[in-house]
Order: C-alpha cells, then structure tokens, then sequence
C-alpha cells in the first residue's frame, strides 16, 4: 500500500481548450485547488505549474503540465525523477472515453487505452505502474469521432455530471492519498444502493 506524492492532471494549456472534454484532468485540479487552497508557480524547468500542501501527514505535489497533451510525460517524469517520487506514489487525473459522463474509476496499472497522455507518461516515466483517476466524459459512438469528440465542449448537462463525478471522488482524496486504494475502488465502483 503505497502513499500517493504526486498527483497529476492531464489537459491542453490554453483559453481554447480550456472547456473541453479533454481537459477533464485539468477540472480535477481546479476542484482540489477550490478544496485545499492551493497556491499554483510555474515551473518551466519541468514544463508545469506546480503546487504542495499537506494531505493528512503527507506532503503531496500537484502538477500542471503547461505542454501539449501527447507530450505530458515530460512534466510528470522529470517532476518524479527530480524529487525522487517512484510511479507507485504518482496519481494521474485523466479524461476516460469509455466511462460516461458521471462515473469516475480508479485503477493501478493496465493499458493507455488509446489516451495520448497516459502513452507519453509510459513512456517518459518508464512505467505503468502508477494510480490513475479515470473520469468519464462518454464515447461519440465511432472510432473516427474520437478527437473531434475529446477537443470539444460538453453538453450542460453532461458538464454537470462530469462535475459531480469529479467531486464525489475527491470526496475519497484523503484516503487515496494515504494509500487506501482498494477501499476508494469499492466505495466509487460500488452502485449507491447495492449491498456488498
């Protein structure tokens, strides 16, 4: 049971990405910034901007990266080789097209499922064995819509779902951050309702 040190928010810099679908990473941390205060520097030796607070009695640092999307392994290896975080300790908040809109996963490991970001974080940080915040924002039905469909706006209502969806994980940060994974994993993959 690892401890969680870094945690990363995948997203396109600038005013033209900024609501859409593929910056739901960039929401997470706009929600955690709301929740814990969090005061944001750039960084431009680690192409990101960059900011720690305290998490219970862990020191935890939130990144930014202020590249392109394909090229976020850059800010979050050179951030973990830097303070020597293993990618055990590093969460990734990232958009997820087979999720829909609402519903928020957590996992460790497993494929990059098509997602540029998590392909350059393999790559980068060579591994895959980091957490990843998964959060659905729905599939346009065909493999051809893709990029058009993760560059674009939600829906309203789609919007507050996905916010909802955000926000009921990092009601778990706490414990994801103190390395109780597989408890988060059962509460957020459980159905509200469903005895277990």
């Amino acid at each position: 049971m690892s401890v969680i040190s870094l945690v990363a928010g995948l997203g396109n810099p600038g005013h033209a990405y900024e609501m859409t679908r593929h910056n739901a990473g960039f929401w997470s941390l706009d929600a955690l910034s709301r929740r814990w205060a969090l005061s944001w520097r750039k960084e431009s030796r680690f192409s990101a901007e960059l900011a720690e607070t305290r998490v219970g009695s862990q020191k935890v640092r939130f990144i930014r990266p202020t590249s392109f999307m394909n090229e976020s392994g850059n800010s979050v290896a050179s951030i973990a080789d830097y303070f020597d975080i293993p990618p055990e300790q590093v969460l990734v908040m990232h958009d997820e097209l087979d999720l829909l809109p609402g519903t928020v996963r957590v996992k460790r490991a497993g494929g990059h499922g098509g997602h540029n970001g998590l392909r350059d974080i393999f790559t980068k940080l060579g591994s895959r064995d980091f957490v990843r915040l998964r959060i659905g924002i729905g599939h346009p039905g065909h493999p051809d819509d893709v990029t058009d469909w993760v560059l674009s706006k939600p829906l309203k209502e789609e919007l507050n779902m996905i916010d909802r969806g955000i926000d009921q994980a990092l009601d778990h940060f706490e414990a994801l951050i103190s390395g109780n994974i597989e408890a988060v994993m059962k509460s957020l993959h459980t159905p509200a309702g469903k005895v277990t």
